[in-house]
């Protein structure tokens, strides 16, 4: 197994060294390389990284390989391309665009370089997975150099309307590197619509169900959700330190009702709209002044992009205002975390709350949705219909994040649904996020890898 992804999957820690990271990629492709045996090639971050790394040290079983870049290549490459062009565009968020020739350039270079580390690295029978929108142009690339390789992709994030995504002026060169693959994976059915559609208007390639028929090949795209570690969820909601730590926070907010979100601090998750939808929720409601209490943490995210800084300066003076003109004796309205929680703090925020508000103006799945599902006791789920897990969690209180008035509405529906239903509507979310589980959907996604499509 050869994995190709924009972050490696250790951590560097003083007590112990380097560790697995935690989450995401690294908790479900680790065990997998571990069993198998491979390469993951990924950029490195830190310089004081290694670029070959055996791991685990005393028995290596695979090898972390991070490619150096110079502080030009990761600007335009990284904060450029990846999170000025790529990311604003997939997420529908125009006015973020920022279309430079230097990015590009710089994108087409490192994806090269990636290119030749996996080429370097393949052995015959090799498996090629390749991972989200920093890569996009690798599959072609080792396609040419390899032309039996094995070669997948998943893809992190939304795939837009072919409408949107046609803005790119590299949307064509863009498309034809992903159709090097053989298979392409997206979290839900829309984004693999939108791909599907893009590929036949763009490039006039012929569509055959949810195949592509691009040079002599066949592309099977396909969408396979993607979930959390449960298990490690629900075991770090039980601990006895997690259980006493929601305890105090409950008692802390001197408030019958606790409300949450967990967001990082980034423009496409709705941080803003929703505390401007709390505000006229306790404008309108004035019934619930010192009873109901918003927890809102934002984890830093990308500070050097002057649009994330403004979005900070926003969020500060809106969380401001609301304290300042509610706030009365012990109760405070809003509580605003602006720092990184780990796992187990985040449990005590999932424990503790009765609401979740997850309202994402778009977003690709929305890992935090499960994390509440799997940690919490039986919260409700206040979820943006513009997320991929709105596709799959059907029993949250869906919500258009646009629409300032439904969200109040929606608020007032999750503090003041019965108990019953409360509680069946979480039986129903939690059986699907166990289904939707990491592991299991890293062992589907292997499955679909191994089954080679038939030359058109």
């Amino acid at each position: 197994m050869i994995i190709a992804a924009n972050r490696a999957p250790l951590r560097h820690t003083e007590d112990e060294g380097w560790v697995p990271a935690i989450g995401g990629l690294a908790t479900a492709l680790l065990p997998v390389l571990q069993e198998q045996g491979g390469v993951w090639i990924a950029m490195q971050e830190d310089a004081k990284a290694p670029t070959r790394q055996p791991y685990p040290p005393e028995a290596p079983d695979l090898e972390i390989q991070r490619i150096p870049l110079s502080a030009q290549e990761r600007t335009h490459y990284y904060l450029g391309m990846s999170n000025r062009v790529l990311w604003p565009i997939c997420h529908y968020m125009l006015q973020h665009l920022e279309l430079e020739r230097a990015y590009m350039e710089a994108y087409r270079a490192v994806n090269r370089r990636f290119a030749e580390a996996i080429v370097r690295a393949y052995r015959p029978g090799d498996f090629i997975w390749v991972h989200d929108y920093h890569l996009m142009l690798v599959p072609h690339l080792v396609r040419q150099a390899i032309p039996d390789a094995n070669i997948s992709f998943f893809w992190h994030i939304p795939w837009p309307a072919m409408e949107v995504y046609r803005i790119l002026p590299w949307s064509r060169e863009l498309l034809q590197g992903m159709l090097g693959c053989d298979l392409i994976g997206f979290h839900v059915e829309e984004y693999v619509e939108n791909f599907l559609e893009s590929a036949r208007y763009l490039l006039g390639a012929e569509i055959e169900d949810n195949r592509v028929l691009w040079e002599g090949r066949e592309v099977r795209v396909e969408a396979h959700p993607i979930g959390i570690d449960v298990a490690r969820f629900e075991q770090l909601a039980e601990r006895e330190d997690v259980r006493r730590e929601a305890e105090r926070l409950r008692e802390e907010m001197h408030a019958e009702w606790l409300l949450i979100g967990i967001d990082r601090l980034d423009y496409t998750k709705g941080i803003l709209s929703r505390l401007l939808a709390f505000e006229q929720f306790l404008k309108e409601y004035p019934a619930y002044h010192g009873r109901v209490t918003f927890y809102q943490v934002a984890t830093p995210s990308r500070t050097q992009l002057e649009s994330y800084q403004q979005l900070k300066r926003e969020v500060d003076e809106a969380v401001g205002r609301i304290n300042g003109f509610f706030a009365r004796d012990s109760w405070v309205p809003v509580h605003y975390r602006y720092r990184t929680y780990t796992q187990e703090e985040l449990c005590v925020f999932y424990r503790a709350a009765d609401v979740a508000l997850i309202t994402p103006l778009r977003d690709g799945m929305n890992l935090v949705t499960q994390e509440f599902i799997a940690a919490s006791r039986s919260g409700v789920l206040v979820l943006s219909e513009l997320t991929g897990a709105a596709h799959l969690l059907r029993e949250a209180v869906l919500v258009n994040p646009y629409d300032r008035d439904g969200m109040v509405q929606a608020i007032r529906t999750a503090l003041e649904m019965p108990v019953e239903e409360r509680i069946e509507r979480f039986r129903c979310l939690k059986r699907t996020v166990r289904e939707l589980d990491v592991h299991h959907w890293a062992r589907r996604f292997l499955e679909a890898m191994q089954q080679r499509p038939s030359e058109v």
